[in-house]
């Protein structure tokens, strides 16, 4: 039997996986070229923000100050009224027809200066006719008292003259009381009001002719609590400043204390006399006052826009000097915490957290942090008055 021999074909796997192959290790190349590309990219930026981040950040522009210390005065302030030392309403007492107004509105008069005059002729006429009769019982008692020398007439006729005569005078003093009160006249020296009266016009007894007041010296009346009395005292120095008057004040003292507490607001009402040589201030004007209590207190002191609140304490910015790599002198601002005390005006105290001479940072502070490099320029630098005034005009 002869043997057959069979060839078997070449096997196609090699060549297949090689084609393979190829388009994956293309791929493979292009996704490492992206890859490098992208690498290179970041590369590039990391390294331009680390270059920036070596730049020195710009100084920031800011106020500051050395923190000083100053004297506080201990105070009460309250609000209050102006009142008139001494005020009336001007009335008559008796009726009659307006003859004379003896005033201007407005006018300062003196004490006794006649304001109106009423008609009076009738009381006048009969003035004279009581004060004739006067005269004629004067008569006849004297000559009833020669009688009675020579026993012409008996005692008790001269007595019953003398009771005649008494009570002729006393009808003529009566009369002229009641011509006197035609004319009415200034109780005391001051300043008469607007007035509504005019000549021929009738006046009632008890209508009202013009307010008279005095000016000058003049009261204040303002209520403190009761929390605040034990720093009150009769004597001591008081400060007004009323609406409208707001560049001046007014020096005065206390001169009465209330009695009695208000049983509803348990404030207790203080007079303070304020001399008012100009005549400025006028009764029924909202007033202001602050009385001097104790003795000064010095504190650290610094302008409220110094302050920072926040939710996790109390902060200021300290300006302090350093130097940097090349040596030179720069300031950088540093934060702390510190307590705060009293207020007045546009000022607050310090209690702790920064010392005298400190330079304190009093405004742009908002756009600091830790270590922030600043530049002072204190050309527009905020307010730091205790008693601060108004600057829209």
């Amino acid at each position: 039997m002869a043997d057959i021999e069979t060839t078997s074909a070449p096997s196609p796997q090699p060549s297949a996986k090689r084609r393979l192959w190829r388009p994956m290790l293309i791929m493979l190349v292009v996704v490492l070229v992206i890859v490098a590309i992208i690498a290179g990219v970041k590369f590039a930026q990391i390294s331009a923000l680390m270059a920036q981040a070596k730049v020195p950040l710009p100084a920031a522009v800011v106020t500051a100050m050395h923190v000083p210390f100053d004297d506080w005065q201990p105070s009460v302030s309250a609000v209050g009224s102006m009142k008139a030392v001494r005020g009336v309403d001007v009335t008559t007492e008796v009726g009659g027809i307006v003859r004379t107004i003896g005033f201007k509105p407005g006018q300062d008069v003196e004490a006794q200066a006649m304001l109106v005059q009423l008609n009076a002729d009738s009381d006048i006429a009969q003035l004279h006719s009581l004060e004739a009769t006067a005269d004629l019982a004067v008569i006849v008692l004297k000559r009833d008292k020669a009688q009675l020398a020579v026993n012409a007439v008996s005692q008790a006729q001269v007595d019953t003259d003398t009771a005649d005569l008494k009570a002729k005078l006393a009808a003529a003093e009566q009369q002229r009381a009641l011509v006197a009160k035609k004319t009415i006249r200034a109780p005391f020296a001051g300043r008469i009001g607007i007035t509504s009266v005019n000549p021929g016009q009738y006046l009632n007894p008890g209508d009202k002719i013009a307010t008279l007041q005095t000016f000058d010296p003049i009261y204040i009346d303002f209520t403190v609590p009761q929390t605040q009395l034990e720093a009150i005292a009769i004597g001591q120095q008081v400060s007004v400043t009323a609406d409208g008057l707001s560049n001046q004040t007014f020096a005065g003292r206390i001169s009465t204390i209330d009695t009695q507490f208000d049983a509803t607001t348990r404030n207790i009402t203080v007079e303070a006399t304020v001399d008012n040589p100009k005549q400025s201030l006028v009764p029924g004007m909202f007033a202001r006052a602050i009385v001097n209590a104790g003795t000064p207190l010095r504190y650290l002191t610094v302008p409220q826009t110094a302050i920072t609140y926040n939710p996790y304490g109390t902060t200021v910015f300290i300006a302090i000097s350093n130097k940097n790599d090349k040596g030179e002198e720069v300031l950088t601002a540093h934060q702390t915490f510190i307590k705060t005390g009293r207020t007045r005006g546009d000022q607050v105290a310090i209690v702790s957290g920064v010392k005298e001479g400190d330079l304190l940072i009093t405004s742009g502070q908002m756009k600091l942090k830790n270590g922030s490099p600043v530049q002072i320029n204190n050309s527009a630098a905020p307010l730091n008055e205790p008693t601060p005034t108004p600057q829209e005009h």
